[in-house]
């Protein structure tokens, strides 16, 4: 099979590149091997929100030279502080153009809420969800707070007790309904992903909005668990109608409703602008010549090669297997990249649970253009993009996502510009 490009991976970075690459007209392919981490994902997108050093960053767009000052390796280093503001502006339009609707701006951080009750920086928040302009207040000072009976993966006391200690008044609530009942005989079954599905039905949402109207009493917004809807987009914008007030949700526990449907609709856009997604099947092998990528075999295909004139290895890290660390180091198990990797194991890790762990460095090597380096030379047509990367610490720093959609933007820019 012969395409313009295969990608490797189908999370957010796999499927930024390929929409960029697929509008532009290239034939393009992608082999996902399953699960991305947007199935973990808050209902935000993060730019940056801290410095290496640990400084907190208000202002992503003003912040970006200090980063790469400090932090000469991180993957916006690749990108260039000139060129970061712009590639933010295109991966928002990208969203919006997919259907994913959000709020928010490089210019400056707003604030998401956890599920912990507690407020982070964020660059993008979905529309619908709640999020704050300061870092310490909600916009509300009395919400009231519904979970489904039996849904164990909210935690309405932890956010209840936040928002009591930023000066907001909270009333717990929780609903049942009928069609409810069918999910709840066994406990495995009130997930998050099985709730959704049953509001994509709109006589239960319209059930749904009735309970609000009778219980919400003199709440000035209503705040309900991630889980109306898989395939509707339009939830929490009906129920704000019909309850006559502001509605929002709030992110749970995985699995991620929200980031299943980005994940629905980046991979519908995809293949609508004539992509080839690929679920289910993993990239085993490889072949190579003079210095370049020339063919690509998967466990599904056995012998049928993959052909392309460029490669793109957006597999993540150690989540989705992109990274396979062992006893003697951490690699890059399928193009067997340079990976950036302490020698001694004793310095992979801060012994402090919660500073910053130093394997979350560990990533692959690349040139100023991208290209995966092997044995110290760039491999002529293989991109590595997104959280596979050396450099960064997507967990501290508040850039996972920025980091995987801009330097899936920055690679295609340079395979369209070969």
């Amino acid at each position: 099979m012969k395409f313009d490009s295969v990608i490797i991976g189908g999370g957010l970075a796999g499927l930024v590149c390929g929409i960029r690459l697929s509008k532009a007209g290239r034939r393009c392919a992608i082999i996902s091997s399953g699960q991305s981490a947007l199935h973990f994902s808050s209902g935000s997108f993060d730019l940056l929100g801290a410095l290496p050093d640990g400084t907190p960053v208000t202002a992503p767009a003003e912040s970006v030279a200090e980063t790469i000052r400090q932090a000469p390796e991180h993957p916006y280093a690749r990108i260039g502080a000139e060129r970061f503001g712009a590639l933010a502006a295109e991966a928002a339009a990208l969203l919006a153009e997919a259907g994913v609707a959000v709020e928010g701006d490089a210019a400056r951080n707003h604030y998401r809420l956890t599920p912990m009750g507690g407020l982070k920086p964020a660059w993008l928040t979905l529309a619908g969800y709640v999020r704050s302009e300061a870092s310490d207040a909600l916009p509300w000072r009395k919400v009231v707070l519904f979970n489904a009976e039996g849904f164990l993966d909210f935690y309405t006391q932890f956010l209840a007790e936040g928002f009591r200690r930023m000066g907001t008044e909270c009333a717990v609530r929780t609903f049942n309904m009928p069609a409810l009942e069918t999910i709840r005989n066994n406990p495995s079954e009130m997930r998050s992903a099985n709730i959704a599905r049953i509001f994509d039905r709109q006589e239960n949402l319209d059930e749904l909005a009735r309970i609000l109207r009778r219980e919400a009493g003199d709440a000035e917004a209503v705040l309900l668990p991630a889980v109306l809807g898989i395939d509707r987009r339009d939830a929490a914008a009906q129920l704000e109608r019909q309850a006559g007030r502001p509605v929002a949700m709030v992110a749970t526990l995985p699995p991620s409703v929200p980031g299943l449907q980005a994940q629905l609709q980046l991979r519908r856009y995809f293949q609508q602008s004539g992509g080839v997604y690929m679920l289910g099947d993993t990239a085993v092998r490889y072949e190579a010549e003079g210095g370049r990528i020339t063919a690509l075999y998967t466990a599904d295909h056995g012998d049928i090669a993959f052909e392309a004139d460029s490669y793109v290895l957006a597999t993540g890290s150690y989540f989705s297997q992109g990274l396979v660390a062992g006893m003697d180091g951490v690699r890059e198990p399928l193009f067997g990249l340079d990976v950036a990797c302490a020698a001694d194991r004793g310095a992979w890790y801060d012994r402090d649970l919660f500073a910053a762990q130093p394997f979350e460095h560990f990533g692959v090597k690349c040139d100023e253009h991208l290209r995966g380096l092997r044995d110290g030379r760039a491999v002529e047509n293989l991109y590595a993009i997104g959280a596979g990367l050396a450099g960064f610490n997507p967990v501290k720093e508040g850039c996972g996502a920025g980091v995987s959609m801009l330097t899936a933007l920055a690679a295609a820019e340079r395979i369209l510009n070969e």
